[in-house]
């Protein structure tokens, strides 16, 4: 959860059948007379909750019909949204081009409930980044605002079978620069492992609660073993994959916003270096 600003009566949706995912499309990439088209640098979408809840005193929610409009403009665009995981990889053989990161923190089960459906029927992935040590619990560590549900065992596991991309947020959500060694060894290390088991696979990400990070946190990480970690900003000098940039979009972000912040990330230092 970090800080960053329509509301509809709440039609909650049922959780999505498991049925097989499509290959996702190739998406041309971006040309100007056979050349690629400047400014089009990969970039990465954070997301948080998706309610119709009016109740969101941090900005970290997006009713459903806002997230669905968001995404047809990608769609509109050429744009794919792709899991971090897929996109670094893209990164790596230089097809980064005309993809999207998108991640959704906290792990709320309105991803699988509201997200999830809309994702899957544009052949979009997410990365969900979740919190092993509160698993089926509540957003405990806002002080004000709504209680919101958290996956429980189930959920994650609809989201990895849904081809979502399910990564770390630490165990409790902490701020892991003021955290002792003992606490920062355990929210890293011990979620990694934790939610390894729950998912039966390796995990790859880790997302900086309220992403916040130091040196020392950001070596954590690295230690643990997994292979990148997102931030806000792109954090200490030499983080490289271990401070990945992203643009918060909230509910307010329509077509016209979203043009601005995608032109603008380059800028303001929220989009991806090439490999």
């Amino acid at each position: 959860m970090v800080a960053d600003t329509t509301a509809a009566p709440s039609t909650a949706e049922p959780v999505p059948a498991l049925v097989p995912v499509p290959d996702p499309v190739p998406v041309p990439e971006p040309t100007v007379g056979g050349r690629p088209k400047r400014g089009s640098a990969a970039w990465v979408a954070m997301y948080h909750s998706v309610s119709d809840c009016p109740d969101d005193p941090y900005n970290v929610t997006v009713t459903p019909a806002r997230l669905e409009r968001q995404l047809a403009w990608m769609a509109a665009r050429g744009l794919r949204g792709v899991s971090v995981r897929e996109l670094l990889a893209a990164r790596a053989r230089g097809t980064e081009r005309g993809l999207v990161g998108l991640t959704f923190d906290d792990g709320y089960t309105d991803f699988v409930t509201a997200a999830l459906p809309r994702l899957r029927r544009r052949g979009f992935t997410a990365t969900v980044f979740v919190l092993p040590g509160l698993l089926g619990g509540e957003n405990t560590w806002e002080p004000i605002g709504p209680r919101k549900p958290l996956l429980d065992v189930a959920g994650i596991r609809c989201a990895v079978a849904a081809g979502m991309e399910v990564a770390s947020h630490g165990l409790t959500h902490v701020d892991l620069t003021k955290a002792t060694d003992d606490v920062l060894r355990s929210e890293v290390d011990d979620s990694r492992h934790r939610l390894a088991a729950v998912i039966g696979d390796d995990v790859e990400g880790f997302c900086y609660p309220y992403g916040y990070l130091d040196e020392r946190a950001a070596d954590a990480v690295r230690r643990a073993g997994y292979r990148y970690a997102c931030a806000i900003s792109p954090g200490p000098s030499g983080c490289g994959d271990f401070a990945l940039p992203r643009i918060h979009i909230g509910k307010a972000d329509t077509a016209v916003r979203l043009e601005l912040k995608r032109r603008l990330a380059r800028f303001y230092g929220r989009a991806l270096e090439a490999a």
